[in-house]
Protein backbone atom coordinates (compact mmCIF):
# COMPACT_ATOMS: atom_id res chain seq x y z
CA UNK A 1 0.00 0.00 0.00
CA UNK A 2 1.19 3.46 -0.76
CA UNK A 3 2.38 5.53 2.41
CA UNK A 4 1.20 8.94 0.53
CA UNK A 5 -2.18 10.94 1.84
CA UNK A 6 -5.13 10.46 -0.68
CA UNK A 7 -6.84 13.84 -1.22
CA UNK A 8 -9.52 11.86 -2.85
CA UNK A 9 -10.41 9.07 -0.09
CA UNK A 10 -13.97 9.44 1.33
CA UNK A 11 -14.42 6.49 3.36
CA UNK A 12 -13.95 3.10 3.65
CA UNK A 13 -15.77 0.02 5.85
CA UNK A 14 -11.96 -1.40 6.02
CA UNK A 15 -10.60 -0.42 9.10
CA UNK A 16 -7.35 -0.99 7.86
CA UNK A 17 -7.70 1.93 5.76
CA UNK A 18 -9.22 4.10 8.31
CA UNK A 19 -6.32 3.50 10.49
CA UNK A 20 -4.16 4.07 7.22
CA UNK A 21 -6.06 7.25 6.55
CA UNK A 22 -6.30 8.87 9.90
CA UNK A 23 -2.74 8.70 10.49
CA UNK A 24 -1.19 9.25 7.12
CA UNK A 25 -3.27 12.30 7.09
CA UNK A 26 -2.00 15.73 7.57
CA UNK A 27 -2.13 18.30 10.70
CA UNK A 28 -5.12 20.27 9.23
CA UNK A 29 -7.36 17.14 8.87
CA UNK A 30 -6.07 15.42 12.07
CA UNK A 31 -7.34 18.31 14.39
CA UNK A 32 -10.90 17.40 13.40
CA UNK A 33 -10.15 14.25 14.18
CA UNK A 34 -9.10 15.05 18.15
CA UNK A 35 -13.31 15.45 18.40
CA UNK A 36 -14.46 14.90 22.28
CA UNK A 37 -18.40 14.74 23.13
CA UNK A 38 -20.13 17.42 24.47
CA UNK A 39 -21.78 17.60 27.95
CA UNK A 40 -25.70 17.44 27.81
CA UNK A 41 -25.55 21.53 28.44
CA UNK A 42 -22.87 22.09 26.21
CA UNK A 43 -24.98 20.20 23.42
CA UNK A 44 -27.99 22.18 24.28
CA UNK A 45 -26.02 25.19 24.31
CA UNK A 46 -24.42 25.03 20.95
CA UNK A 47 -26.07 22.48 19.16
CA UNK A 48 -23.13 20.55 18.38
CA UNK A 49 -22.76 16.98 19.41
CA UNK A 50 -18.96 17.22 19.65
CA UNK A 51 -16.19 19.87 19.09
CA UNK A 52 -12.09 19.77 18.88
CA UNK A 53 -10.22 19.32 22.55
CA UNK A 54 -8.22 22.59 22.93
CA UNK A 55 -5.97 23.13 25.96
CA UNK A 56 -7.87 24.55 28.88
CA UNK A 57 -10.71 22.54 27.93
CA UNK A 58 -12.27 21.07 31.18
CA UNK A 59 -12.59 17.82 30.62
CA UNK A 60 -14.56 13.94 31.99
CA UNK A 61 -12.58 10.89 31.09
CA UNK A 62 -15.31 8.53 30.23
CA UNK A 63 -13.47 5.19 29.44
CA UNK A 64 -10.28 3.48 31.20
CA UNK A 65 -8.49 3.28 34.27
CA UNK A 66 -9.28 6.84 35.00
CA UNK A 67 -12.94 6.78 34.26
CA UNK A 68 -14.79 9.49 36.24
CA UNK A 69 -12.37 11.54 36.65
CA UNK A 70 -11.78 15.48 35.58
CA UNK A 71 -9.00 17.83 34.59
CA UNK A 72 -8.08 20.66 32.75
CA UNK A 73 -6.28 19.79 28.86
CA UNK A 74 -2.52 19.96 29.83
CA UNK A 75 -0.85 19.59 26.50
CA UNK A 76 -2.47 18.08 22.59
CA UNK A 77 -0.51 15.89 20.95
CA UNK A 78 -1.86 16.91 17.28
CA UNK A 79 0.54 13.95 15.54
CA UNK A 80 -0.50 11.35 17.90
CA UNK A 81 -3.63 12.28 18.48
CA UNK A 82 -3.33 11.71 22.13
CA UNK A 83 -4.46 14.17 24.59
CA UNK A 84 -2.89 14.76 28.48
CA UNK A 85 -4.79 16.31 31.50
CA UNK A 86 -3.67 17.21 34.96
CA UNK A 87 -3.58 14.68 37.74
CA UNK A 88 -3.72 11.90 35.67
CA UNK A 89 -0.85 10.63 36.08
CA UNK A 90 0.57 6.71 36.26
CA UNK A 91 3.23 6.04 39.08
CA UNK A 92 5.84 4.03 37.45
CA UNK A 93 8.27 1.46 39.53
CA UNK A 94 11.03 3.68 40.54
CA UNK A 95 8.48 6.18 41.87
CA UNK A 96 8.00 8.63 39.05
CA UNK A 97 5.44 10.14 37.57
CA UNK A 98 4.19 10.00 33.85
CA UNK A 99 1.46 11.94 32.29
CA UNK A 100 -0.93 9.36 30.73
CA UNK A 101 -1.82 9.91 26.94
CA UNK A 102 -5.62 9.68 26.29
CA UNK A 103 -7.45 9.77 22.72
CA UNK A 104 -10.21 12.12 22.63
CA UNK A 105 -12.99 10.25 21.92
CA UNK A 106 -12.94 8.81 25.53
CA UNK A 107 -13.48 12.20 26.77
CA UNK A 108 -16.34 14.52 27.51
CA UNK A 109 -15.60 18.38 27.05
CA UNK A 110 -17.55 19.37 30.53
CA UNK A 111 -16.57 23.26 29.97
CA UNK A 112 -14.97 25.45 27.29
CA UNK A 113 -11.38 27.45 27.21
CA UNK A 114 -13.40 30.27 25.97
CA UNK A 115 -10.25 32.59 25.40
CA UNK A 116 -10.65 31.71 21.44
CA UNK A 117 -12.96 34.39 20.22
CA UNK A 118 -12.94 32.41 16.68
CA UNK A 119 -14.27 29.04 18.53
CA UNK A 120 -16.73 30.51 20.13
CA UNK A 121 -17.90 33.24 16.73
CA UNK A 122 -18.38 30.00 15.23
CA UNK A 123 -20.38 28.23 17.41
CA UNK A 124 -22.91 31.00 17.82
CA UNK A 125 -23.16 31.43 13.70
CA UNK A 126 -24.01 28.13 14.24
CA UNK A 127 -26.33 28.68 17.07
CA UNK A 128 -28.60 31.18 14.77
CA UNK A 129 -28.51 29.26 11.67
CA UNK A 130 -30.25 26.73 13.60
CA UNK A 131 -32.58 29.17 14.98
CA UNK A 132 -33.15 30.67 11.93
CA UNK A 133 -32.25 34.05 12.62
Amino acid sequence: MKKEFSKAWKSSTQPRKQRKYSRNAPLHIKHKLLGAALSKELRKKYNRRSIPVKKGDKVKIMVGKFSGQSGTVDRINVKKTTVYITGVELTKRDGSKVSLKIHPSNLMITELNTNDKRRIKGNEIKEEVKKGV
